[in-house]
């Protein structure tokens, strides 16, 4: 098994390889249950802090790619006119 350093350095070969930072358009039809589970996966994966010794993708990921991914999730409660049904559920859950 790789440490950590290794991971990192494998991820972020991945990460450079050319075209990873090029815009994509995706047609994305989903539930709006899916989009509330959607945006509480982002939301925890984004706020858990790595165990240390075998980071994830999201661990090394840039700020601009995590302010990214707040936007997508953002965006598609909006769409979704989940917004104040998310907050709510902040509220209820926290």
């Amino acid at each position: 098994m790789m440490n950590a350093k290794e991971l990192t350095s494998v991820y972020d070969t991945i990460m450079s390889i050319p075209g990873m930072n090029d815009q994509i358009k995706i047609d994305l039809k989903i539930s709006r249950r899916n989009v509330l589970l959607l945006t509480q996966a982002i939301s925890k994966a984004l706020n858990v802090q790595s165990t240390g010794d075998n980071p994830d993708l999201i661990d090394i990921s840039s700020k601009e790619s995590r302010e990214e991914l707040l936007s997508l999730s953002n965006d598609c409660l909006q769409k979704s006119g989940l917004i104040e049904l998310n907050q709510r559920l902040l509220r209820f859950f926290v």
